[in-house]
């Protein structure tokens, strides 16, 4: 039987390759977000049998609700990919929007922590369990206007290192990605829709593409059952650190 894979914000960027990528590779897939239109496009589109689940991850009641209600035949979920995430704002600290921080945090860090707890439990039933989630290079290094986007992905950093601790035993694989600077709709979220000032963040060097994150991904599945990888940072060629990008002139 096929294995079974749940990955969240599955609807653009690096979850959408992901997804496609886990398809390539014989997964059932359970696809997730919160445009429902994408999602339906997307089910069409992947040659695996797919199971659509419209999902707001800030929503508590929501995730917990999504997953007890999930049929019988698609609770045995082998991989987990926490990829739902995103920046909103880039300001001083003392200028931060609150809005934006409540944004931030409810779902990097709130909305992976009740996805990975109503899922856990479904692995650990089956003694076997793979988690991966989508962070940052922001989780690793600190840039200056980045402050509370920074602390959510040194969370998912902190999260990443206790589950891996606690799940060991059962034996669930817990791995971490960090992306540098991948081109995606992630900065035109950040910039509340600007596209012309988001495609200014890419100018000028050759950034990832989400096939990049997709394809550490499968390296990361395609390990021996003894072998865990427990964290990897991918950046572009041109962006040596998290706030120094050498951009052709």
């Amino acid at each position: 039987m096929s294995k079974t894979a749940l990955v969240t914000g599955a609807t653009a960027g690096i979850g959408l390759a992901i997804a496609k990528m886990l398809a390539d590779e014989g997964y059932r897939l359970i696809i997730s977000g919160r445009r429902v239109d994408r999602l339906n496009e997307l089910a069409k589109e992947l040659k695996v049998e797919t199971y659509v689940m419209p999902l707001d991850v800030r929503n508590r009641e929501g995730v917990s609700q999504a997953i007890a209600e999930l049929p019988e035949n698609w609770q045995k979920i082998d991989v987990l990919v926490n990829n739902a995430g995103l920046a909103a704002g880039l300001a001083s600290f003392e200028d931060g929007n609150l809005d934006h921080w409540d944004q931030m945090v409810d779902t990097n860090v709130k909305g992976l922590l009740y996805v990975t707890k109503a899922v856990a439990p479904l692995m650990i039933e089956h003694k076997t369990g793979h988690i991966i989630n989508i962070s940052s290079i922001a989780g690793k290094e600190v840039y200056a206007l980045g402050n509370v986007y920074c602390a959510t992905k040194h969370a998912v950093d902190a999260l990443n290192r206790g589950m891996r601790i606690d799940l060991a035993k059962y034996p669930i694989k817990v791995s971490g990605i960090n992306p540098g600077a991948v081109e995606t709709e992630f900065s035109i979220v950040r910039f509340d829709g600007d596209a012309e000032r988001a495609k200014k963040v890419y100018e000028g060097f050759e950034n990832l593409v989400a096939e990049d994150i997709a394809e550490a991904a499968r390296f990361i599945l395609n390990r021996p059952p003894h072998v865990n990888i427990n964290d990897l940072t991918i950046m572009p060629t041109a962006q040596p650190s998290v706030g120094i990008i050498h951009r052709k002139s």
